[in-house]
């Protein structure tokens, strides 16, 4: 539950003292009992428990304080915690400003001091204020919150670091809800930048990077050893297979990932054709189960760290982090997978993040509720990301280049059985528009007629392809044009090993180009996509990290 506090102020110690007494003695064991001398003090107090996350049910106030009164400062206080019950403390002589008060701030009681005997005057009346508190309050969000605005890129980015590193996170967009634009006025002093996110200790970040958030939320980013048998880049399937077998016969394991785990598996919405699951899983529950039994054998994990550099010096391979460390392992395997194409439009920068979305259809649907919006693409992520997008969208409509989808027959039934999807074929995407605040519509062309149209999309959830991240690597291993990574037979040509292949014997299935480096999922060359593929070349790899080490 959250914390919950009830506020007593008076500038009269010795009477403070009293009313703490009395509150902590009847609620202390379910309530925090905060004081203050002030009506300053008090506020102050107002302001950290809002960067806390935390809220108080109940305020007990004198009337006659110098400075602020405590009419004054419950006007103040009502507009930060506008649920909290509220008491005014009086003498016999501020009948008048107790009804001020009930005018004024909606006053809930007012007691004249003293009360004795408080099991008479006092716990009576505030038993009946705490009761229809908790009745009709909602208690606030204990983990992080994140202000932001749907036009800002860098909240999107960190939603999406945060819901796939599973990290639980309140969403308080500053254009549509009030409380956020008192949050962020209460956290920040002329700060404009969006997102900020508040801790629920009171700490606060300001447009921070995906390494400080990861840094703050506790998650690991740096290497305990210098040394590990088998270092792995990339936690989608691929990386977490290899990694929950490889610990789970004794390797000591270091998964790294330069944003979150889960790869592109872990934006997906639904993934039906999972063997043992035949009510479908999303990949964001897949990767926290993976990520925990990889956790459970012993792999460590590091997250948002970027691998800027590998090199290969006799038995031994070294890698470079964007911070300057470097890891070391005798074995390493490249599971970084591929990432969706981005649309090469004019302009279309200006929208990625802020209503143009690659991959994360499950992060921002619920931002779209009873609007129109776009998917571009019609292979199996685009039919998952549709099919999610109608429990929150007005209608969505699906941009097809050619004549025919490319999506598993079970998608194409649900599709065609959904009233909100209407699919358009032979169309693509052109322009995008929208004010400073929001996308608007889409210029869509036919591409048989030419013609170009208008339609109505609040956002364009885009899967047109994808792309093997593997431009880190450098020259140190074998590619194709394309940019996947040559691996086992696919390295000899007309019977002859890779040039400089210095062990007698063929590269091993998955092995690059350099032995005791390999590669597995969609970066590889050859690789057949989806997520069994990719979790089963991550299975087989470990086999072949023994037989590797067996010949070195």
């Amino acid at each position: 539950m959250a914390r919950v506090s009830i506020i007593a102020v008076d500038d009269d110690r010795p009477v403070l003292n009293s009313v703490e007494r009395d509150l902590r003695q009847k609620y202390g064991r379910d309530y925090r009992v905060l004081t203050a001398e002030s009506g300053g003090a008090a506020l102050d107090i107002l302001q950290q428990l809002t960067q806390r996350g935390e809220t108080v049910a109940l305020f007990v106030v004198d009337q006659r304080m110098p400075q602020m009164t405590g009419l004054e400062l419950l006007e103040r206080a009502a507009a930060i915690f506008p649920d909290a019950r509220k008491v005014l403390l009086t003498a016999y002589a501020d009948t008048e400003a107790a009804i001020n008060a009930i005018n004024r701030v909606g006053l809930d009681y007012y007691l004249t001091k003293p009360w004795d005997p408080p099991q008479e005057h006092l716990y009576p009346v505030l038993d009946a204020l705490l009761d229809d508190w908790r009745t009709n309050v909602q208690l606030p969000f204990e983990g992080i919150r994140v202000v932001g605005a749907m036009w800002s890129p860098e909240s999107h980015e960190v939603k999406d670091f945060l819901a796939r590193s599973s990290i639980p996170y309140r969403w308080m967009d500053i254009e549509r809800d009030d409380e956020a634009r008192r949050l962020l006025e209460s956290v920040t002093t002329g700060i404009t930048k969006v997102p900020v996110l508040v801790f629920p200790d009171g700490g606060v970040l300001v447009q921070p990077t995906p390494e400080q958030v990861a840094a703050r939320a506790g998650l690991r980013t740096r290497a305990e050893n210098p040394f590990y048998d088998v270092i792995i880049i990339g936690s989608g399937p691929a990386g977490l297979s290899a990694a929950v077998y490889a610990s789970a016969d004794g390797l000591s394991v270091l998964l790294i990932e330069r944003q979150a785990p889960g790869g592109q598996a872990g934006t997906s919405p639904k993934i039906e054709n999972f063997l043992g699951f035949p009510s479908g899983i999303s990949g964001g529950d897949l990767t926290r189960r993976a990520v925990t039994q990889a956790r459970r054998f012993g792999t460590e994990i590091l997250t948002a760290q970027t691998v800027t550099g590998i090199r290969s010096d006799s038995n031994t391979r070294i890698v470079t982090l964007s911070d300057g460390s470097e890891v070391v392992s005798k074995v390493l395997l490249i599971a970084t997978g591929a990432w969706f194409r981005t649309l090469d439009l004019p302009g279309i920068e200006r929208w990625n993040g802020a209503g143009v979305y690659y991959g994360t259809a499950h992060i921002e649907a619920a931002n779209y509720k009873d609007q129109e919006v776009v998917v571009v693409g019609a292979a199996n992520s685009a039919a998952q990301a549709m099919l999610f997008l109608t429990k929150y969208a007005a209608r969505v409509r699906v941009l097809i280049r050619g004549s025919e989808p490319a999506w598993s027959a079970y998608l194409d039934a649900a599709i065609r059985s959904q009233e909100r999807i209407e699919l358009l074929f032979n169309t693509e995407l052109v322009e995008v528009h929208g004010d400073n605040q929001a996308m608007s519509e889409v210029i869509v062309k036919n591409n048989q007629s030419g013609e170009h149209s208008s339609l109505p999309a609040a956002a364009a959830f885009v899967f047109i392809g994808q792309k093997p991240q593997s431009d880190f690597i450098g020259d140190l291993v074998r590619r194709a044009a394309s940019g996947h990574i040559l691996t086992g037979l696919d390295l000899v040509m007309d019977g002859k090993r890779p040039p400089n292949w210095p062990l007698q014997r063929d590269p091993l299935p998955l092995e690059t180009s350099v032995p005791g480096i390999f590669a597995a999922g969609d970066v590889r060359k050859g690789m057949k996509q989806g997520v069994a593929a990719a979790a089963g070349e991550g299975s087989a790899a470990v086999s072949l990290f023994w037989q590797y080490l067996a010949t070195v």
